[in-house]
């Protein structure tokens, strides 16, 4: 009797399993426009609105892309358009796109890894010992178990601050869950007056903030390593190394620039004390890398300064994570290659570690990729919205990289415009993704070679 009950779920789980290892980018692909479906149809709702007569399909499609894809651009204030209805469903897709994307990264990353070679052996070797590409649930409950630890931790750093403030407690807990939902996801949305501005002379809450973004941006892989491994980190696989390295370097770099160009500007931060200063600029350098929370206008910020966070943007976080762009290991492998090459050497190496070529390949590949959508996105948003092209790139970009950070593009955007940002959010959320398990995958052995030669190149 009960194996007859239990058949459909388990008829249901293999079917899932089968596609997930035939064909994991449509099930991807497929999943996600499903889920965006959904929470369109209940932001669609009267009862989502505060104003029950202002229902946008646009503005709703978009919002709800911008929750499942956890970018944070939104062409309207949420506090003041959204009903409480509206905010929970709101986060209700951030809660449901980050453990779809940490979910089916980690599918589309084993993919990648079994042809590529970079073995994801914490999986292996600490939570599913015998783990294999079909195997969705067992994935699914290691993945469920690291977000809700995750972000009850920095529920438990918020409330007390919150209520500090002044807050009641029914207040504290809601909006210390929803940005610990929001920051663990790289999500950037706020439900406070100003965004995160609110908040730009509380230091605690903006370094809470701030580390669950720049652990979430990890990815789940390198989460899982560095927590069960923390005490050996000669013995982090390669990915985890430089996934740390080149996120430290970034965070570096952009701190620095960041404070370099803004520190003089009063608009922004020059007129903050020395304290407030290095605090937001550091937040600020985190944020670019797929976080979306800001502490001061992005219009305002020099154009020294949008030129930099747009490469940050680009460059984005971690490969399995809820973070966006390009990815820091693709850049980091793009820039071993060109330094091997500069010196002469025939293998690309890092850490006492040789990369194999096909990598390289997938690295150039994803890249080519994100470039080519931002130009025709660019191209199309001029032609829609014939606002400035330093606002549109940065709102391409953002959008792209599922940042949220905003120059004002999104908020002035017609209808058509919210659906061109909306697909440039979707693809940049699981296009780079699949686009790497589907290169890794065509893998064609031919039976000859042509002559080689070798065009001149510089």
């Amino acid at each position: 009797m009960s194996e007859r009950v239990f058949a459909p779920g388990r008829r249901l789980r293999d079917f899932v399993d089968r596609v997930a290892d035939s064909s994991p980018a449509r099930l991807a692909m497929v999943s996600f426009v499903g889920v965006i479906a959904v929470f369109a149809v209940l932001l669609c709702l009267p009862i989502a609105h505060r104003d029950p007569g202002d229902i946008s399909i646009a503005k709703s499609v978009f919002t709800a892309v911008s929750a499942v894809c956890v970018t944070g651009l939104t062409p309207v204030v949420t506090e003041e358009y959204w009903s409480d209805f509206g905010v929970a469903v709101i986060t209700a897709g951030i809660q449901v796109g980050g453990l779809g994307i940490l979910t089916l990264a980690s599918v589309l990353g084993m993919v990648v890894s079994r042809k590529l070679g970079v073995r994801q052996r914490l999986i292996a070797a600490q939570a599913t010992n015998t783990f294999k590409l079909g195997q969705v649930g067992t994935l699914l409950r290691v993945v469920v178990g690291t977000i809700v630890v995750a972000e009850a931790v920095v529920f438990a750093l918020l409330l007390p601050r919150f209520l500090l403030r002044g807050e009641e407690l029914g207040d504290a807990v809601w909006h210390s869950a929803f940005y610990a939902i929001s920051a663990f996801n790289n999500a950037g949305f706020t439900i406070h007056s100003g965004g995160m501005e609110h908040f730009a002379n509380d230091p605690l809450i903006l370094i809470v903030i701030m580390l669950a973004v720049f652990v979430g941006s990890l990815g789940f892989p390198v989460i899982l390593m560095v927590t069960f491994l923390w005490r050996r980190p000669r013995r982090w696989d390669l990915h985890t190394k430089l996934t740390l390295a080149t996120s430290g370097i970034l965070v570096a770099v952009g701190f620095a620039f960041l404070l370099l160009f803004e520190a003089g500007n009063p608009r922004t931060l020059g007129a903050h004390g020395f304290w407030d200063t290095n605090v937001e600029a550091l937040f600020m350098s985190v944020m670019t890398r797929s976080g979306g929370f800001s502490t001061v206008s992005v219009p305002d910020m020099s154009a020294s300064s949008h030129l930099l966070v747009d490469v940050l943007i680009f460059i984005g976080g971690g490969s399995s994570s809820t973070a966006g762009g390009i990815k820091v290991t693709t850049l980091a492998i793009l820039v071993l290659a060109a330094w091997s090459e500069a010196r002469g050497l025939r293998d690309v190496s890092a850490f006492q570690r040789r990369i194999d070529p096909s990598v390289i390949k997938v690295a150039i590949s994803v890249t080519l990729a994100g470039f080519t959508i931002v130009i025709v996105g660019t191209l199309i948003m001029l032609q829609v919205t014939h606002l400035k092209l330093d606002l549109v790139l940065f709102e391409v970009i953002s959008a792209f990289g599922t940042c949220g950070l905003s120059s004002g593009v999104t908020e002035a955007s017609p209808p058509a415009g919210l659906y061109v940002l909306s697909v440039l959010m979707f693809l940049g959320r699981l296009g780079t993704i699949t686009l790497a398990a589907a290169v890794s995958q065509r893998d064609t052995q031919r039976l000859y070679r042509f002559p080689e030669e070798r065009p001149i190149i510089g």
